[in-house]
């Protein structure tokens, strides 16, 4: 009888652990960590004003079954200790119903034990790393394309079409660097093309001599710019006064955030750039036009870009997910719904959710004539 009764206790012990939370409160609370301060504080101020234009937007039409969005995020100057306090804070006080837009890989990489044990459903994150793709988690939803796509695209392109052979890289040294410096090793490797030169900085410091010099004399057609925006303006303003580099082509990935690194150049010849999302001007698009419209309505101070415009697609995404859910909202439902969005749910942009991302695209830019012009791909 009482191995009957152990078990029995056992099995309610069970299923209240796992049993899928209703969430009944007035408002569904989102929480991110961003750098609201510091050296990449840009990309931060530029991810609130993006996603809040959507889930304001959503709240003042009532569009989730009488329920408001709170997005709440708290600074963490890019700096991964402080990611960890925020997401405690996040979810042990501020009971979130899903962790939204997180920015940086060493911080999203510092939280993940912790985000796993809770098994919160993790959305969004700015971040194109690795392990976010590799991992066996459904609470793991990403909307951008890895930095290893991004990467490829860019030495393909430069490879394939330009027929340069001479890479370098200039990168962070931590996670988010090493990402883009294996991707980079990859896709020489494919091409049988070996790496001319690296040199590395140091994560929130514009501390780019050495790696300058560890590259110069290389002298490589192209540089590979696996760093924050303030870093890499710093790097290639250097370089233009570099006879070795005056003719090197620098890409720049997604993370760099091409908008913020323009304001600190003056010279921006042979400048390439991979991003997830299209061209944040091309009104055509409808969902591209409706960000201009509610940025310009909740945000008429912060000009548009390719960060805020991917965390008005993301916030988007998250509420068609949970105006899709029948009944109570529960996290399970919500991860469910997100997965299983319709190709056009988005108007112009096709949403399918496959190797973990909702958005599987790479879109390559050069700037010319003060605008970012897409560079198209060869249908033939």
């Amino acid at each position: 009888m009482k191995k009957i009764l152990f078990i029995l206790i056992l099995l309610l012990i069970l299923f209240l652990t796992f049993k899928d939370k209703i969430y009944n409160n007035e408002s569904i609370v989102l929480g991110a960590s961003l750098p609201k301060s510091g050296i990449i504080k840009a990309w931060g101020i530029a991810v609130d004003a993006g996603a809040n234009s959507y889930f304001k937007y959503a709240n003042e039409m009532g569009l989730i079954k009488d329920k408001k969005i709170k997005f709440i995020t708290y600074d963490d100057k890019y700096e991964p200790e402080l990611t960890v306090k925020n997401v405690n804070k996040l979810i042990f006080e501020d009971k979130a119903f899903a962790l939204f837009g997180f920015v940086g890989t060493p911080t999203v990489k510092k939280v993940l034990p912790l985000i796993s044990d809770e098994n919160i459903p993790f959305i969004a994150p700015f971040t194109g790393a690795s392990f976010l793709r590799e991992m066996n988690s459904g609470n793991f939803i990403n909307f951008r394309s890895s930095y290893s796509e991004e990467i490829e695209k860019l030495v393909a392109h430069l490879h394939e079409k330009k027929k340069l052979k001479k890479f370098a890289i200039f990168y962070q040294n931590d996670n988010y660097g090493e990402e883009g410096y294996i991707s980079l090793l990859e896709a020489l490797k494919k091409r049988n093309l070996k790496l001319a030169a690296e040199g590395t900085y140091k994560r929130n410091t514009l501390s780019i001599r050495h790696a300058f010099q560890e590259i110069k004399d290389a002298k490589p057609e192209v540089i590979m710019m696996v760093g924050a925006y303030k870093a890499n303006a710093l790097f290639i303003k250097k370089a233009k006064e570099d006879l070795n580099l005056k003719d090197t082509i620098f890409c720049n990935i997604s993370f760099g955030d091409a908008n913020a690194m323009l304001k600190e150049l003056e010279n921006t010849d042979n400048l390439l750039f991979s991003q997830v999302v299209p061209s944040y001007l091309d009104s055509s698009v409808p969902v591209i036009k409706e960000y201009h419209d509610l940025m310009t309505r909740y945000y008429p101070g912060i000009s548009y870009g390719f960060i805020s415009l991917e965390a008005f697609l993301a916030a988007k995404s998250v509420v068609h997910a949970l105006q899709g859910v029948s009944g109570d909202i529960t996290q399970n439902k919500f991860l469910k719904e997100l997965k299983s969005l319709r190709p056009q749910v988005i108007k112009g942009l096709n949403i399918q959710y496959k190797n973990t991302q909702l958005h599987n695209q790479v879109y390559l830019f050069d700037y010319m004539d003060g605008r970012f012009v897409e560079i198209k791909e060869d249908k033939h």
